[in-house]
């Protein structure tokens, strides 16, 4: 197996802020996995928050290459392989793992999600985010998106109660937030109180990770439900939040790509939580790949190639927030002409 690739510079359509940074570009890596005559193709969006950037990524690709050994079919031993042995890599596990899923479909001439066993009628409603601003700046967001029927609203600051009010006023769309580990547990309580007035479907991540305690003690504390993002990284993690939050958030690359997000979905709902499928800023690359799971979530929050102005190829869409997904082999990516050589 011969693996190559690309950095890539994903442009915002706007500044993108969270509770902790903000962003104007995504500078994510495609790879290509070339085996057989047939090239398969992922894609890393590393996260400063974990430790990786486009650099990590690209030496850690280096160090991947002697590691595939000699059969792309053997998904499940490649990936845990790279997992164990580059841990703190998860980006990049995840666009080698997504290029094999890649490879495989087209070797067999079939969509990702029929090799899974999937119905695409069963995908769910994406949300659209949108980032922290101005109330006006957000207010005008929302008036950008109204092909979405599901809102996912940053919070994190000390004007969440106006911005959500005017929001509301704005629409009665179903609103979720998400506050990216922004209070301490107290805190938390007194906010998502107040918060609560907004008719909000959930919380994400209201207190840091690596308590799953402080969670249990928040959610016991308020009505509405709360799903774990940054406390649900990887399949380890998932047992630990059963009875401290109603759900998680699995992001391909947090978790190591489509193997690990698999036994992520299985582990969560043996356990009784919901789970939803979330992104970092992506192209249409990433963003497909997770989406070929989605008939198995409950939510979905795929919207990074909605948010940018140069996505590098098609595959996944959007039709009144419905995830449709490509009947193409693999990940069923088109390449955009210019936009970079996937």
């Amino acid at each position: 197996m011969k693996l190559t690739w690309e950095p890539v510079e994903l442009k915002l359509r706007h500044t993108f802020t969270i509770s902790r940074s903000s962003m104007d570009v995504a500078r994510n890596v495609l790879v290509r996995l070339e085996h057989d005559g047939v090239v398969g193709i992922g894609e890393a969006p590393p996260s400063r928050y974990y430790g990786q950037d486009q650099e990590s990524v690209i030496a850690a690709l280096g160090k991947m290459q002697d590691e595939l050994g000699h059969d792309p079919f053997e998904i499940e031993d490649i990936v845990e392989h790279l997992s164990e042995k580059f841990p703190g890599d998860s980006a990049a596990v995840a666009a080698v793992d997504m290029a094999l899923h890649d490879w495989v479909g087209k070797k067999f001439g079939a969509p990702l999600w029929r090799i899974l066993g999937l119905n695409p009628a069963n995908t769910p409603l994406t949300s659209y985010t949108i980032g922290i601003d101005t109330t006006e700046k957000m207010i005008e967001k929302v008036r950008e998106a109204p092909q979405y029927p599901i809102l996912k609203v940053k919070v994190g600051t000390e004007h969440d109660e106006e911005i959500l009010s005017a929001i509301r006023e704005e629409t009665d769309r179903t609103i979720r937030v998400d506050a990216n580990a922004a209070w301490q547990p107290d805190e938390a309580i007194e906010r998502m109180y107040a918060l609560g007035a907004f008719d909000l479907e959930f919380v994400e991540q209201p207190v840091a990770p690596g308590d799953p305690e402080a969670l249990r003690r928040v959610r016991e504390s308020v009505d509405i439900p709360i799903i774990a993002d940054e406390s649900s990284v990887v399949p380890a993690d998932v047992p630990a939040l059963a009875g401290c939050v109603d759900g998680i958030n699995i992001k391909l690359s947090k978790c190591g790509g489509i193997r690990r997000a698999l036994k992520m979905i299985h582990t969560a709902k043996s356990a009784g939580l919901k789970v939803m499928l979330g992104c970092m800023i992506e192209s249409s690359i990433a963003i497909t790949a997770a989406a070929h799971l989605s008939p198995l979530v409950d939510f979905a929050d795929l919207d990074g190639n909605l948010l940018i102005a140069n996505d590098v190829g098609t595959g996944v869409t959007v039709r009144e927030g419905k995830l449709v997904l490509p009947n193409g082999p693999g990940l069923g990516i088109e390449p955009i002409h210019g936009a970079g050589e996937v």
